[in-house]
Formats: structure tokens, C-alpha cells, sequence
């Protein structure tokens, strides 16, 4: 497969949905059509870093979002943060009795969510199975249907609450995390961004998020 064709199958509502993530991000806003004229992902690219209204300056943001995240880490759990680094195993911060507690006094304390917890996959792929078969059974029994849909529904709603699994395993890739959903947040100063930086974040979260070869994701990669 060659890259002019890596963008052709995205699923078209995964990519609004990651679109709006990368509105909030770097606080932008597409507006109307202004995206219809986009064909390559190099052209996504530029569009996106013309749009971001602030002053330019040459540091990494990444690292930023490490200290950031790793003063988080020392105030709320109280660990000496000389002793964290990139390398740190997430799971020895945030062990599993009191994941959640622990997560939501890292968000508190960095002021955004970090969207690092969810419920294991076999409980939503089982929830997601029920819905499905819900839809299918409104055809022979609506009350059944309707009863089938609900459950799911709130099922899927409460087990976000409380899923407690980890898909990272670094402190290292959380801040990886931060810089690309709270990539203004992330910084010493939000009020600048690093423009020479947006290609590859955008790289990184497309290919992380629609799950993309990031070897055949270049430039001219083509949406159409």
C-alpha cells in the first residue's frame, strides 16, 4: 500500500472525533467548510499551525509536560521527584486500590483530564454486544429492545466511572499523552507554541488514535 493511500478508510466519524480533540488542544476552532480544500495530511498540518494565533518559541513541549506532570506527581502523592523520571512504571505510582483517587488528584492538580483509566475490554465489548443485539431485537420485541438498550447504555455509562485499567505504562508516555491533548495546558508558557512541533504531535496522534502506520503517514498521505 503505498502512503497516497494510508487515509483513504479512516472511518470518517473517528475523524471528527479526533479533530475536536485537536480544537481543544490547541484551542482552535474549525469553522463552516474551511476543511473541505485539506487533501493531505501535510496540508492538515500547516492549516492547523496557521491557525494557532501565538507567538512562536523553540522549546519542547514534551519535556515541559514531563515537569509539569512529575511536580504533580511529588505534591499530590508526596514522592520525591527526583526519583521520578520518564522511565517510571505508572503502575508503582498508581496502584490499583486507589487508582482513581490518586488520577483525579493529578487532574486536580494539572487542571485537565488525563483520560489514562478505562474499564477492561472484555466488560465493554460485552456492553457493546448487548446494544447490538438491543437494536436487532426492537424488530421483534420493542419492550425487550428498549429494556436491552438501556441496560447497555448505563452499563457502558457507569463501568467509564469506575474502569480502573491502564493502557500506559510510563510516566513518560502520559506526558507523551499530555502534549498531545493538552498540548497549550502542557506548556511552561500557554500563550506560545512551538510551530516547528505541530507535524510531528499530529503525527503521533493520528497515528496513535485511528491506529495508522506511522512509517507510511507522511505528507502527502491523502484524504481523498
Amino acid at each position: 500500500m503505498t502512503a497516497e493511500y494510508e487515509l483513504k478508510d479512516i472511518d470518517f466519524e473517528d475523524l471528527e472525533d479526533l479533530l475536536e480533540k485537536v480544537e481543544d488542544s490547541f484551542d482552535i476552532k474549525f469553522v463552516g467548510d474551511e476543511l473541505l480544500q485539506i487533501t493531505t495530511f501535510g496540508q492538515l498540518c500547516d492549516h492547523i499551525a496557521n491557525k494557532i494565533q501565538l507567538d512562536n518559541s523553540d522549546d519542547c513541549t514534551s519535556q515541559q509536560a514531563f515537569y509539569k506532570l512529575r511536580d504533580a506527581i511529588s505534591t499530590t502523592l508526596q514522592i520525591d521527584s527526583k526519583t521520578i523520571s520518564p522511565d517510571s512504571i505508572l503502575v508503582d505510582l498508581l496502584p490499583r486500590q486507589s487508582r482513581r483517587s490518586r488520577t483525579k488528584k493529578l487532574e486536580k492538580h494539572l487542571g485537565f483530564k488525563l483520560n489514562i483509566l478505562r474499564p477492561p475490554h472484555w466488560v465493554t465489548g460485552t456492553l457493546a454486544t448487548i446494544f447490538i443485539a438491543s437494536l436487532i431485537g426492537l424488530y421483534f420485541n420493542w419492550q425487550i429492545g428498549l429494556l436491552g438498550l438501556g441496560f447497555s447504555i448505563a452499563g457502558l455509562w457507569l463501568v467509564n466511572k469506575i474502569g480502573n485499567k491502564l493502557d500506559l505504562q510510563s510516566v513518560g508516555q502520559v506526558a507523551e499523552k499530555m502534549t498531545r491533548e493538552n498540548y497549550l495546558k502542557s506548556r511552561r508558557n500557554p500563550k506560545s507554541f512551538n510551530r516547528s512541533e505541530i507535524e510531528k504531535v499530529l503525527t503521533d496522534w493520528f497515528c496513535n488514535d485511528l491506529n495508522l502506520d506511522k512509517s507510511k503517514l507522511t505528507r502527502e498521505s491523502k484524504f481523498v
